[in-house]
């Protein structure tokens, strides 16, 4: 893309802020807040290179493309390539890891590749928390990898680094360790994070485990105020979710301007409402039980993306909240529209 297509891109205005692609469903992790824990099903599909570049030539209207679905991006042979691809329709790409498979070798091929930001998935400060949740993760091994992209350019300084951030999952069996992860993630360099709350829950045991409630109770308040101030006195960017209700026109999935492409090329409007199942799935909101339909309006392998995002069904979805009027079902037992 030559200079002037390049500063004509960065004064549009895009039509979309992400997509999220899924390049594969395989993990190595069996971390015990997944709905694969309680599906147990094997996972071993890579997005085909060939069915990527069909979505490139949509790119040009969307900002920023999360390579990431509910496998870990890292696996996919042709990542690096996706990545370029992407970068040459002028969007902004990047994905969220727990960082399994990732080497110095790796890291400095993402770095070439100019990716432009990477969330680190910790469920912990302390490794006996991280490891325990994140079956599989060794949470040394992680942090040596977070360090590597947050410490200075060093030999790879004629490279430009990408937005490095910590997603934390928050968990009664790991909140009392927020203090300590503020400092951690200074002392590796990293100065934003970004708080998660559990959304998809499949069973009892991740019911038991989150850490907001569908009451009015404020669980966690002086904690939550000490962590807030302390990540201000190190100048660490503070993403904090609800912890207690309150209803949103429009959750932070953002269905009006964003959308998730599964391995196979799904296209729903957000990861949640097409978890790695088949056919329904079992979901707890506000810890009572629902039986919920996967949601996808059509595949962009198969058919023009304009012809999905214009159906009749999916615009009826969307007017949901832009009339303010109702939610459309899928949406009226999630977590998210509650601001968790």
């Amino acid at each position: 893309m030559d200079i002037l297509q390049t500063l004509l891109n960065q004064g549009k205005k895009q039509k979309f802020s992400a997509w999220q692609i899924e390049l594969t469903t395989r993990c190595p992790l069996l971390c015990t807040m997944c709905i694969k824990e309680e599906y147990k099903i094997e996972h071993h599909r890579d997005m085909h290179i060939n069915d990527f570049k069909k979505i490139l030539p949509y790119l040009k209207d969307v900002e920023n493309v999360v390579l990431e679905g509910w496998g870990e991006s890292l696996l996919h042979k042709d990542l690096i390539e996706c990545i370029r691809l992407v970068k040459q329709e002028g969007a902004r790409a990047g994905f969220v890891t727990s960082g399994a498979g990732l080497t110095d070798e790796y890291a400095a091929k993402l770095i070439s590749a100019e990716v432009d930001f990477i969330g680190f998935s910790l469920a912990g400060a302390t490794p006996e928390t991280h490891n325990a949740i994140r079956v599989n993760s060794d949470f040394h091994t992680l942090i040596n990898s977070i360090k590597f992209f947050g410490k200075p350019a060093g030999k790879h300084k004629f490279f430009r680094k990408p937005a490095v951030h910590i997603d934390y999952l928050m968990l009664k069996e790991n909140i009392d360790e927020l203090p300590i992860l503020i400092d951690l993630a200074e002392e590796m360099g990293i100065h934003e994070i970004i708080l998660l709350n559990i959304i998809q829950i499949s069973n009892s045991f991740q019911n038991r485990g989150k850490v907001f409630t569908c009451n009015n109770r404020e669980p966690y308040k002086e904690l939550m105020k000490k962590v807030v101030k302390r990540a201000g006195q190190l100048n660490i960017r503070l993403t904090v979710p609800n912890l207690t209700p309150c209803r949103t026109a429009v959750c932070s999935e953002n269905p009006l301007k964003n959308i998730y492409i599964s391995v196979e090329g799904s296209v729903s409007p957000c990861v949640y409402l097409y978890p790695p199942v088949p056919g329904q799935f079992k979901k707890i909101f506000c810890d009572k039980e629902y039986v919920a339909e996967k949601v996808s309006f059509g595949n962009i392998f198969q058919e023009p993306f304009d012809s999905i995002w214009n159906k009749k069904e999916y615009t009826d979805f969307r007017n949901c909240f832009t009339k303010k009027q109702y939610l459309p079902q899928p949406c009226m037992t999630c977590h998210k529209i509650l601001g968790f």
